[in-house]
């Protein structure tokens, strides 16, 4: 097979790792575009990697991103951008014919990226990563257990392993994503009707290997696969995780203070005030319930993911779950091309062949 040549806009926390995984696999050409030349160098040096070119670029405009696709046959593109960048680089896509693929959790972007895929021969994959991503890899393979669905409960957290602040949370990820996650509308289904639900309400508890949890609506996670099973399940919601007592404060800033409404401040606050760790867990909990020959049946999957060491560098286990996710759903999709086109959900990835995949290895 070919080397597949790939775009990375983005060399963030997430960005960083993928082009680590595509390069050291050795199938990938992977060129790096980043506004901030010095960084990209920096990582390319210091993991010595391989095959990686790179380019300066603001992946705002237009002009240099459309530059950069005419100069370039790129195979695909992996945005690990803010989620705001993604509409403009998934026109760009369109226009030069290049798979594209995104970690996005606004749901806005993702009804974007959907129109454009209308009638394009190539793929259009957002959401990829953990949540919105795996999880709804993992919720749909539970679901295709029971003949009739009663209840999909999906649950993701990234948390420090050590608790250190009155948050009890470390800045694991994107700052504008968590802030959006947490402000933005959430949708579910509630009896059989796909539905609007507050961001930071239904609170629950949930317990997992002796640990006490919280868990609440947040925006995006639950990818599209709400849109995949309105009308044949009377309840889906996604919740993010978090130790006892987050919601409460997160509550506090974003309604009482009104910093919702002013979330660049919002943004200085947390990235002030709160520290970033290495030292995370990701805890991924489903739960289906349904009929198999007109019993009620309950199927869980749960599963806890640590930091690993990849190309002598250790990596946050958010770090691996979400650049992981992503290279799986890449790696699967161009090498069966002709079985994907246009808009692809998450949920038209198998389990077992995502966990059988050298990047979906992490999550195995």
């Amino acid at each position: 097979m070919a080397k597949q040549n790939v775009l990375v806009l983005g060399v963030g926390k997430i960005g960083s790792l993928i082009t680590c995984l595509l390069s050291e696999s050795g199938d990938y050409h992977v060129h790096l575009g980043n506004l901030k030349l010095k960084a990209a160098e920096a990582l390319v040096s210091q993991l010595k990697l391989q095959n990686i070119a790179i380019s300066k670029i603001d992946a705002q405009k237009r002009d240099e991103l459309e530059t950069l696709f005419a100069q370039h046959r790129f195979d695909a593109v992996i945005s690990s951008l803010p989620y705001y960048c993604n509409p403009l680089v998934a026109d760009i896509a369109a226009k030069y014919q290049v798979n594209y693929f995104d970690l996005t959790e606004d749901v806005a972007v993702t009804e974007h990226v959907k129109q454009v895929s209308k009638d394009q021969n190539t793929v259009f994959m957002p959401q990829c990563g953990l949540a919105p991503g795996f999880i709804s890899i993992a919720a749909n393979a539970l679901i295709r257990h029971f003949e009739k669905l009663d209840t999909v409960k999906m649950r993701v957290g990234a948390l420090p392993v050590n608790q250190n602040n009155a948050l009890k949370y470390s800045l694991t990820w994107s700052t504008d994503g968590l802030i959006n996650e947490y402000g933005n509308t959430c949708y579910g289904i509630e009896n059989g009707i796909l539905t609007a639900l507050l961001p930071l309400e239904g609170l629950e508890s949930i317990t997992l290997d002796g640990t006490h949890y919280e868990a609440f609506n947040t925006s995006g996670g639950l990818g599209t696969l709400a849109d995949t099973y309105a009308g044949k399940v009377n309840s889906m919601n996604y919740k993010t995780v978090r130790y006892p007592g987050h919601c409460e404060i997160i509550k506090l800033l974003m309604n009482d203070l009104k910093l919702n409404d002013d979330r660049p401040t919002l943004k200085r606050i947390l990235e002030n005030a709160i520290p970033k760790t290495l030292q995370d867990v990701v805890l991924i909990y489903v739960a289906v319930t349904g009929y198999r020959q007109g019993d009620l049946f309950e199927e869980n999957y749960v599963k806890k993911i640590y930091p690993a060491t990849i190309a002598g560098k250790k990596w946050s286990s958010i770090q691996v779950t979400t650049a992981a996710g992503l290279c799986g759903v890449v790696d699967i999709v161009l090498n069966n091309r002709s079985q994907y086109k246009g808009f692809v959900a998450q949920e038209n990835i198998a389990l077992d062949e995502f966990l059988k995949n050298r990047f979906g290895k992490y999550y195995a």
